[in-house]
């Protein structure tokens, strides 16, 4: 959250293993376009103009601004779905596998006709289809590109609108493709009746282009056309474009991005507004309940001296519903040996849900503490624990951090039956509070994960008088089981590590096991771009 966006032209893909060179389709933000013969034999008949699933669409002329060399637009270049909503859907069944992708293909109510695997390797990212499509600006009458951005399929985006009379109420795929590497699963698609941007998530795009006379071609691969049944027609468009001067930098802001709490994202979950009078009142039902599990630590680094070991680590919900504690300025002794110091503390009760997000009950779980340094916020304590074990799995540093802000800060699997594609808390300044707060109420939707990453208090092991040797960094949710969840046997999870330094220079450095088929050093660089 608050990362700096990468300009797809500018983008440069890191280096990748040997193991991973036949991924080299994909590069990160900006994905490739496929190679000639990298799909299977087609799928669909090409369509005629009109029947495709898909259309490009622009405006007839297409007029920007340039600001000091810089065009921040997305040129009006649009992907409408019409006749029925456009949807795949991609999971990796574990790390050891590729990502597999399937067309649900849907009639014009919106229901399910047919579910059709997409090729192998059409997806090597999450970012979306490889290779889906290309612009390319040039010049008026050159024929040489100024600008060529080769696009994968996302489809998700901030923003979009209604393009045509017979259009869904909304358009409520979600809002973008996601970037973590242990993501499991991904849904994008368009409504029927709606577009969405071809460049940018945000609905924006910074390129480098000066005042003067333009030409946009824009096509979707041919391959993809194929596919997908989309025509030629439909699916490659060239437009003419004029770049004006506009204002410098001293007196012009690139446009502001959404942010998830003002672009909605209302799970439609009821509130209780009010602290409880009981502890406890009702059960967790199954078909609703939470269930809390922890991906890899991932972007693990010694500091500079080597005497820290550095991770980012996230908890996600498999369940079947929200994970929600509300937390009360504590106004009596509701809780045998309570600590409350003044303002720092607040009562905490997770809530339970029916399948219609109505409360069946709740129970207190703990309290709510409000942490300074550069959390400055407030943290549901006990959530998650971490801890560096030795090579035989006994404990050898446990981590000062055990409590956190409840966010849905990356999308992990909005493939499951009741993932919440749209949640409205998804950066820490949604629902974390300031100092003041009397009440909170803090939610992990089912499908999403909470990460903290390296820069944050607590999210490193003081390794300086540890041996070198092999260890485990073991993330797990809810370590005292103050949370009513479905399962606590997925909690934790571990990753190895090894920690050697070099006898001649005396530097040490980690050396940190791949996870089945994930190259972090591929992944890493737009994942924290994304943040």
């Amino acid at each position: 959250n608050g990362g700096t966006r990468v300009s797809l032209s500018a983008w440069k893909k890191p280096p990748m293993s040997a193991h991973h060179h036949r991924r080299a389709a994909v590069a990160g933000l900006a994905v490739a376009a496929l190679a000639a013969g990298a799909l299977s034999a087609p799928t669909t008949a090409t369509a005629a103009e009109g029947d495709s699933p898909l259309v490009l669409t622009a405006p007839d002329t297409i007029k920007v601004r340039s600001h000091d060399g810089w065009v921040y637009s997305d040129f009006g270049l649009e992907l409408a779905a019409q006749g029925s909503d456009f949807e795949i859907r991609a999971t990796r069944p574990s790390y050891d596998d590729d990502i597999a992708a399937v067309w649900n293909i849907k009639d014009a109510d919106g229901d399910l006709l047919e579910e059709r695997a997409l090729p192998p390797d059409s997806m090597t990212s999450w970012r979306g289809l490889d290779g889906f499509a290309t612009v390319v600006i040039r010049k008026e009458g050159r024929r040489k590109a100024v600008q060529k951005m080769q696009l994968p399929g996302c489809f998700n985006s901030w923003s979009s609108r209604p393009t045509y009379p017979d259009h869904t109420a909304a358009n409520d795929y979600p809002w973008a493709c996601p970037y973590n590497p242990y993501t499991l699963g991904s849904v994008m698609g368009i409504r029927k009746g709606w577009a969405v941007p071809m460049l940018g998530d945000y609905g924006y795009y910074q390129t480098r282009l000066k005042p003067g006379a333009y030409t946009v071609k824009t096509e979707i691969a041919e391959e993809w056309r194929t596919v997908f049944g989309i025509s030629e027609a439909d699916g490659v468009l060239t437009r003419p474009m004029t770049v004006r001067k506009g204002r410098s930098y001293g007196g012009y802001r690139a446009p502001s991005r959404p942010t998830p709490s003002a672009a909605g994202g209302d799970s439609g979950l009821e509130e209780a507004g009010e602290m409880p009078a009981r502890a406890s009142v009702g059960a967790l039902d199954e078909s609703s309940a939470p269930d809390l599990q922890s991906l890899p630590a991932f972007d693990i680094s010694l500091s500079g001296n080597g005497k820290s070991l550095r991770f980012g680590a996230n908890v996600w919900n498999g369940g079947n519903g929200p994970m929600v504690v509300e937390g009360y300025e504590p106004t009596g002794d509701h809780r045998a040996g309570a600590r409350h110091d003044g303002d720092q503390h607040l009562d905490a009760y997770q809530y339970f849900y029916d399948q219609n997000g109505k409360i069946t009950g709740h129970e207190m779980v703990g309290e709510f503490t409000f942490h300074e340094g550069n959390h400055n916020h407030w943290h549901f304590e006990d959530f998650a624990s971490y801890t560096l074990l030795k090579a035989d799995k006994t404990e050898a540093v446990r981590s000062s951090k055990v409590s956190f802000c409840l966010a849905n800060t990356d999308a992990v699997d909005y493939t499951l039956p009741n993932a919440e594609w749209r949640p409205g808390n998804t950066d820490l300044g949604s629902d974390c509070g300031g100092r003041n707060a009397t009440y909170l109420r803090q939610v992990l939707d089912t499908g999403s994960g909470d990460t903290y990453h390296q820069f944050r208090t607590g999210q490193a092991f003081r390794v300086g008088k540890l041996p070198d040797g092999d260890y485990y960094i073991s993330v797990k949710a809810n370590p005292v089981g103050n949370l009513l969840e479905l399962d606590t046997e997925n909690n934790e999870s571990l990753r190895k590590v090894t920690l050697k330094t070099n006898k001649k220079t005396d530097k040490r450095r980690v050396i940190v096991e791949q996870v089945g088929v994930i190259d972090e050093d591929y992944w890493g660089g737009y994942y924290r771009a994304g943040r």
